[in-house]
């Protein structure tokens, strides 16, 4: 038990057991999920620097103190936000014969690249909190289902998740930010590209070597808008991880 003046220390919401509901006195109409949608407004609108327990009450035109009868701290908020973004996905039958793994996987990345450009702020919550919540748990339990399908041995599951996923988090967060970054100046993302570009070809030396080359990759690549450039290099990229998944299972 905590002393006096300390603060235990925190695990997560979901550890907590049966959640708490208000009191006499309190707001009609005030729970947990009305609190956590208004949670995922305010991120989506003002970003996760900006969210308080007291902007939140203005919200919801409350008192500050009235939420502490259903979540103990902002951390709190931010772990059923975190969740329920997490049910935004749409997840496959991992057990239908007539579907195949690959194209489920690619699917499922799909779904997660779209969650975390929607959602910027989504993406420095994923590493902080446990992820054990009931739409968290959902999307686990389909990933390892669908890649177990695969024919990988049992040891091999995990990893070939992490491959996929780890890459789908980092390409979601930048494509996120970026998009954030050009809302913020109130440009297209194709006007802010063009900008930064313009910006940077007037560099000397070495760095004007790279960005040549760096252009007549991108010209390669092909794609007329940003959105286009950032599609062919996504399903490229997770093209290449299936591909790998296929030559592990292979290699037998």
């Amino acid at each position: 038990m905590a002393k006096a003046g300390e603060r235990s220390a925190r695990s997560s919401v979901w550890l907590e057991g049966k959640p708490r509901r208000g009191g006499r006195g309190q707001p009609s109409g005030l729970d947990r999920d009305r609190i956590t949608g208004v949670t995922v407004r305010l991120l989506d609108a003002e970003g996760l620097a900006k969210l308080s327990m007291r902007r939140l009450a203005a919200e919801l035109d409350v008192t500050a103190m009235s939420l502490y009868w259903y979540v103990d701290t902002k951390d709190d908020l931010l772990e059923l936000a975190l969740d329920a973004a997490l049910g935004e996905l749409r997840l496959p039958d991992p057990e239908a014969a007539d579907e195949d793994w690959r194209d489920q996987v690619r699917a499922l990345a799909r779904e997660y690249r779209g969650l975390l450009v929607r959602h910027p702020w989504l993406s420095p919550l994923v590493g902080r909190f446990l992820n054990i919540g009931p739409n968290a748990l959902a999307f686990s339990w389909v990933l390892q289902r669908v890649m177990r399908r695969a024919g990988l041995p049992a040891h091999g599951v995990t990893g070939a998740i992490s491959a996929v996923f780890q890459f789908v988090y980092g390409y979601g967060t930048v494509e996120g930010h970026f998009s954030a970054r050009a809302a913020d100046t109130g440009l297209s993302p194709d006007d802010y590209f063009q900008q930064a570009m313009r910006a940077v070809t007037g560099t000397p030396g070495e760095a004007a070597v790279f960005l040549a080359e760096s252009e007549e990759l991108m010209a390669a690549r092909g794609g007329d808008t940003v959105k286009e450039m950032l599609e062919r290099d996504f399903t490229f990229a997770l093209d290449l991880l299936v591909a790998g998944i296929e030559a592990m299972v292979a290699r037998g």
